[in-house]
């Protein structure tokens, strides 16, 4: 069991938060206690998916022959999955599903398609909450592949679910979510506090000493295991480089890096968001496209250092008074990476999220349960700072069991 400290206590109980991200390798849940001001972790479970499923949800991160039946009976998988999860949660906990609050479901992304023509003017501080009339929502969208009504069926629990649609709604990205939650967890009061989510994509929070008044910040830096694990796969009957070690048996392909960050997406300032819709296969191949002859292990090496310059870059901006990065999520598991983190930022201390009390698997999670209980109690979930969202709203939607 971890113990973290709250920067806000708001209500009390048992949630669970499910967590299933873009590295498509499974589903992690959670359950936590927020009846103390540490929020504690009382049980963890996971599932991993299956070969089949798994490429399913891949292929459904693209246009395909007759999508909309079988993201639907994707979704009513993903959420027996999801039920299966909870039910390990309340057995190792010896609870009763009354006795949790709610579940905070995120969902499987398959397509995230943010601000496509979409405008709006910013709120006064004193209508944080208020209605934001001048936004052109029509072309964005964040899909995420759930049944929550199924879900709140089988486990007999209120689930919270498409937390993303709301700042979606009122001009934000809708992504990232996680650096309110990081705040709540990792600031730290006379200094900044980098915390990166090295999923499927990586994404950073920028988090304030929580003594001054200035905006925590976040952006998903590019793409995290997503394409390593792809490599991977088409040349090893491994699922991910375990700790590195393959790329670090590889050397540097110098041209195909430059090819990669040439990448316009990285010269884009903040607010940002991505996904598997920009870096996916067929990015891919085309940018190894003149490297061919190349060793896969070198392309592996250059991969993984892709993945750690992109994480560079959007950290390098602020170094000013931080001293640590907190990785977090399955990249904080690979060696060679978290190598390559700290030879590009010699100032800071590149350490995994379980020296600050929550395991680098429990981070996402921890922090949808958190989010449903936002959403129970009817307090914010985004910050517009990070989303670009004219104001503060509360996310989610409820589906009562």
């Amino acid at each position: 069991m971890a113990d973290v400290t709250l920067g806000k206590h708001v209500g009390k109980g048992f949630y669970i938060g499910l967590m299933s991200g873009t590295s498509l390798d499974g589903a992690d849940g959670v359950l936590v206690d927020f009846s103390q001001p540490q929020l504690r972790i009382v049980a963890s479970a996971s599932t991993a998916f299956a070969s089949d499923f798994r490429a399913e949800l891949l292929a459904l991160n693209s246009p395909s022959h007759n999508e909309l039946h079988r993201a639907a009976l994707a979704a009513n998988q993903l959420a027996t999955l999801y039920s299966q999860v909870v039910a390990q949660l309340l057995t190792q906990a010896s609870i009763a599903p009354a006795d949790v609050t709610a579940v905070g479901a995120h969902g499987q992304t398959v397509r995230h398609q943010p601000q496509q023509g979409q405008s709006h003017e910013p709120e006064d501080s004193g209508k944080a909450l208020g209605a934001n009339k001048g936004c052109n929502f029509s072309t964005s969208y964040s899909l995420q592949l759930n049944n929550p009504a199924l879900l709140a069926e089988l486990t007999g629990i209120d689930v919270v679910a498409d937390f993303r649609s709301r700042d979606v709604a009122a001009g934000g990205h809708g992504a990232p979510l996680v650096p309110a939650f990081h705040r709540s967890v990792f600031g730290a009061p006379h200094e900044t506090t980098l915390v990166l989510n090295v999923g499927g994509i990586a994404n950073l929070s920028v988090l304030p000493a929580s003594l001054s008044n200035s905006a925590v910040l976040g952006f998903d830096c590019g793409p995290g295991n997503a394409l390593m694990d792809a490599w991977v796969q088409q040349h090893t009957d491994q699922a991910y480089d375990d700790g590195g070690a393959w790329a670090a048996g590889g050397r540097l392909i110098d041209a195909l890096l430059a090819r990669l960050l040439a990448e316009p997406y990285f010269a884009q300032p903040p607010p940002k968001s991505c996904g598997r819709d920009l870096f996916s296969s067929s990015w891919l191949a085309n940018k190894l496209a003149p490297f061919s002859g190349e060793r896969p292990q070198d392309v592996q090496f250059t991969l993984t250092e892709f993945t750690a310059r992109a994480c560079i870059t959007g950290a390098s901006s602020y170094l000013n008074n931080s001293k640590k990065l907190i990785v977090c999520g399955g990249g904080a598991f690979n060696t060679h990476l978290l190598q390559r983190l700290q030879a590009g930022l010699p100032t800071l201390r590149v350490m995994p999220s379980n020296e600050c009390g929550l395991a680098p698997l429990q981070v996402e999670a921890t922090a949808f349960a958190w989010l449903a209980r936002q959403t129970i109690h009817r307090q914010p979930g985004n910050l517009p700072s990070v989303t670009g969202a004219a104001g503060l709203r509360v996310l989610g939607a409820i589906y009562p069991a």
